[in-house]
């Protein structure tokens, strides 16, 4: 996966990069790392103890997508800050929201630079 996201089955997986202590809990755009692949920026304001940030990954996610939070699965990073994020949903609506989230044309190609 190129792009932070991409069309599944069951509605889309999300490449993310969420960071801890980040403010409010908010999507910040689309990040791109040195090896070309784009990530979902995510911050969210609690700290990364015990799966809180993981919570609050997925709760905003599902507000943000406007899906059940149930709907949000983590698949992969539970103790990354990079992670894969399965969201069960229409592809087409899910993909329209995140294209209007992050201002892009809806391929989840991000632009900017991720150097952490």
């Amino acid at each position: 996966m190129t792009g932070a996201w991409r069309e599944t089955g069951e509605g889309i997986e999300l490449a993310v990069r969420v960071t801890p202590r980040g403010g409010a809990d908010r999507i910040a755009g689309l990040v791109e790392d040195d090896a070309g692949r784009r990530w979902l920026a995510v911050r969210v304001a609690v700290p990364a103890e015990g799966g809180r940030a993981n919570r609050a990954l997925r709760r905003l996610l599902a507000r943000a997508l406007e899906v059940p939070a149930s709907a949000v699965e983590l698949l992969a990073g539970e103790s990354s800050r990079r992670k894969r994020v399965l969201v069960r949903g229409r592809p087409a609506a899910l993909e329209a929201r995140l294209a209007a989230l992050t201002g892009t044309a809806g391929d989840g190609q991000g632009s900017r630079r991720d150097r952490r």
